[in-house]
């Protein structure tokens, strides 16, 4: 059994850069946990907690579409959609919790819970 520490994902939306080009396909890999504890000494998260999403998820965020680096100011420039996009990635990729759907049958319409491993 291998781990995957990867994980290929699209945006709703996409950054869009100054030169006009869409952005939207990535690559987040799984968090350290020196990532969790490294963010709290940025100087923009210090002053405003507010920003530790930004920073978090330009550690994790290893590549987006054919942009040379993902850095805090490509976070800044998401939509609100694709930044709420990429937290809920990272809250389930790196959850410890399996991620559990409610869902119905197709057959024969009755309810039932639909597990999903992100790690296979």
């Amino acid at each position: 059994m291998s781990l995957q520490t990867t994980f290929e994902f699209q945006l709703p939306r996409g950054y869009l850069d100054a030169a006009g080009q869409l952005h939207r396909d990535g690559t987040m890999r799984l968090a350290t946990a020196l990532d969790e504890i490294d963010i709290y000494n940025h100087p923009r998260v210090q002053e405003n907690e507010a920003y530790l999403p930004v920073a978090l998820l330009s550690r994790v965020v290893v590549r987006l579409g054919e942009l040379p680096a993902v850095t805090p100011a490509v976070i800044e420039g998401l939509f609100a959609s694709d930044l709420a996009y990429l937290e809920d990635l990272y809250e389930r990729v790196n959850s410890p919790e399996p991620v559990i759907f409610e869902a119905i049958c197709p057959s024969c319409s009755a309810p039932l819970q639909v597990q999903v491993s992100l790690n296979e």
